[in-house]
């Protein structure tokens, strides 16, 4: 007679880890607060209102992880680091939350005295980070029969890279100091203008480039010319591409490599999208006059890069998950043939 086995008792958040999330959360809500000032003023960070619900949806999404991790840990022979991987764990974990500690206390500080900055938006949002990761590896239960183990099977690490995405991704929403920003910009903008002016010279139609400028035909005995402003400022999209992007690979992708693949794959179709908008834009004044691609014409180009992109990245997620697919059909292959050869020979 057989007996069933009872049901396990029903898991428990210890209140250590939910303390932890209640501050963590506390410092997610502070630092959405003073980011919402760039949310509203600049057009180009007009995602960050979406990061608060998305980060979330990740945590709510990930929780029956997070409670098996947590489990993981409290349970005997739980795996813990040895040698100096364990010392280094407590090392990093405690200098980073020192750092965070420091570099929030900074940023408050500095908003308190000189008001929203971008550099202290940048010190809040880094030292969040270094608060939040810490602060949840830190809490996690320890288990009354531990044994030594490798690294990469410490279920304290696996815990903590659970939270990565929701607390990193505030740097993708958080402005970068002006001067970065700007070079960043500049740099990305002027190789965007010298393909839009070698594509235009190959097609035999007259362009000049100075500078950031595209100097076009004139039109009507008026000047025609396109600017960085008018033709190539979507590339600052380049940064709500990268949160799409990092969101997709938080929530749809498993393997740390295919998360990284799918990050750069945003960025680079980005940068396509762009380029492809810079040329249509410069087409379009190309034919009609600079003034002709001012409001909706700039605004709708604007924007479908930014669709474009997630479409691209949606797409590409099926083949990611057919490649496991396919790799799960060739390893359940021999065991069905082992199955085929077992019945025949009852």
């Amino acid at each position: 007679m057989s007996t069933v086995p009872p049901p396990p008792p029903p898991s428990r958040v210890p209140p250590p880890f939910l303390a932890a999330l209640g501050l963590a959360a506390g410092f997610q809500l502070f630092t959405a607060w003073d980011q919402s000032h760039w949310w509203r003023l600049k057009e180009d960070y007009l995602f960050g209102w979406l990061v608060p619900a998305f980060v979330a949806f990740t945590v709510y999404d990930r929780w029956p992880r997070i409670a098996a991790a947590l489990r993981d840990c409290a349970a005997a022979g739980s795996v813990r680091a040895a040698g100096l991987s364990r010392w280094g764990l407590r090392l990093g974990a405690g200098a980073m939350l020192a750092g965070g500690a420091l570099f929030f206390l900074l940023g408050s500080f500095y908003r308190a005295s000189a008001g929203t900055s971008q550099p202290g938006t940048l010190a809040i949002t880094l030292g969040m980070v270094g608060i939040v990761l810490p602060l949840i590896f830190l809490a996690a239960p320890d288990s009354e029969a531990p044994v030594r183990g490798p690294l990469r099977q410490d279920p304290r690490v696996r815990l903590t890279a659970l939270f990565l995405f929701p607390a990193v991704v505030w740097l993708v929403s958080a402005p970068m100091v002006s001067a970065v920003e700007a070079q960043v910009n500049l740099a990305l903008l002027r190789r965007v203008v010298t393909v839009v002016a070698h594509v235009f010279d190959f097609l035999g139609m007259p362009i000049e480039q100075q500078g950031n400028v595209l100097v076009l035909p004139p039109i009507g005995g008026k000047p025609n010319h396109v600017g960085v402003e008018d033709a190539c400022s979507g590339i600052r999209s380049l940064t709500a591409c990268l949160f799409a992007g990092s969101f997709l690979a938080a929530v749809f992708v498993d393997r740390t490599w295919k998360k990284v693949l799918l990050v750069a794959a945003a960025l680079g179709l980005a940068f396509l999208t762009n380029l492809g908008r810079s040329l249509f834009l410069t087409a379009w004044a190309y034919t009609y006059g600079h003034e002709a691609i001012e409001g909706t014409v700039h605004d709708v180009a604007g924007y479908a890069v930014l669709g474009v992109t997630v479409a691209g990245l949606l797409l590409l997620l099926p083949l990611l998950n057919l490649r496991l697919a396919a790799a799960g059909d060739l390893a359940s292959a021999p065991e069905a043939e082992d199955g085929r050869n077992s019945g025949d020979g009852r």
